[in-house]
């Protein structure tokens, strides 16, 4: 059966072939996570709450959503298990800056009735040729059906960056996933690509025209192909290497005065992978509490 990408797993190919080759050929468990990708986990999992309860006809404060994003930060933090590679930073500054985010977002989007949510953490696929061959899959944060009757993809980002407009005209991501959904919608209707940047406050859109989404479709298939023909996998060292989770298991990666020399992976040993801690169940836990209870 043809093994499913996704963008993250393309992503890592290109960034760095050794990091692709550890995480999806030998499928190493990596423990950890980079406190980046932990507060963005966070975020998001607070705003899929505050749509499903914007759904049922209610608002949370905005403090009740800052509590809760506390409540499931406080609830998942591990500090043997999240790196924090900028270690002037404490975790203090991280819950702060997710804080942040989600008080940008609720301010420029309250009282969230600028469109019709159509989905939340929504899972895609799409195959890019007729046989089915070459299939994607991803997870769209939102979909929506904006006032004027186009469709959004839209995407949550928490980082401070905010990349420059053709940066983001040329962005594979939010374009397979518009690929995923077109066949939902009626033929002639919008869709627009859209990028919350949270904490920077921020919003930027992209279109796509039927070529460039023919030319992404070949350009994806070719890069797959690539993949598949790949038995060698060079690293690419890069300043990302602080954050990769296979850093202490790769030669190429950048050692600091006396840390310990890379440690060949021993595939016969490897511990299972170990589940990250996390807040309960949503369908078993309130969505927001509120200083006067649960809501």
């Amino acid at each position: 059966m043809p093994t499913v990408y996704s963008h993250s797993r393309l992503a890592s190919f290109e960034n760095c072939p050794k990091q692709f080759h550890y995480r999806y050929v030998l499928r190493i468990p990596s423990p950890t996570e980079s406190i980046e990708a932990f507060v963005g986990k966070r975020v998001h999992e607070v705003l899929e709450k505050l749509y499903l309860f914007v759904r049922d006809g209610r608002i949370p404060s905005v403090e009740a959503v800052l509590r809760r994003f506390r409540l499931n930060f406080e609830a998942a933090y591990d500090p043997a298990r999240v790196r924090i590679v900028r270690r002037e930073n404490p975790a203090a500054t991280y819950l702060e800056m997710g804080e942040r985010c989600l008080r940008n977002f609720y301010r420029r989007h309250y009282p969230f009735d600028a469109g019709e949510t159509l989905g939340v953490e929504e899972n895609v696929t799409v195959a890019l040729d007729p046989a089915g061959a070459y299939r994607i899959r991803g997870v769209i944060d939102r979909l929506v059906r904006a006032p004027d009757g186009a469709i959004e993809i839209q995407d949550y980002k928490t980082g401070q960056r905010v990349p420059p407009q053709r940066v983001l005209d040329e962005d594979r991501q939010l374009a397979l996933y518009q690929l995923a959904v077109a066949g939902r919608f009626e033929r002639r209707a919008e869709v627009r690509l859209v990028w919350h940047y949270l904490l920077p406050n921020q919003v930027r859109t992209s279109r796509r025209t039927p070529e460039q989404l023919d030319a992404l479709r070949e350009r994806t298939i070719a890069r797959i192909d690539a993949i598949e023909a790949t038995s060698h996998f060079e690293p690419r060292p890069s300043a990302l290497c602080s954050w990769c989770e296979y850093r202490a298991l790769c030669p190429a990666a950048p050692r600091e005065a006396g840390e310990a020399p890379p440690v060949e992976p021993d595939l016969a040993a490897a511990p299972p992978p170990r589940a990250p801690a996390a807040p309960a169940d949503p369908a078993q836990q309130p969505l927001f509490v509120s200083g006067a209870g649960t809501v």
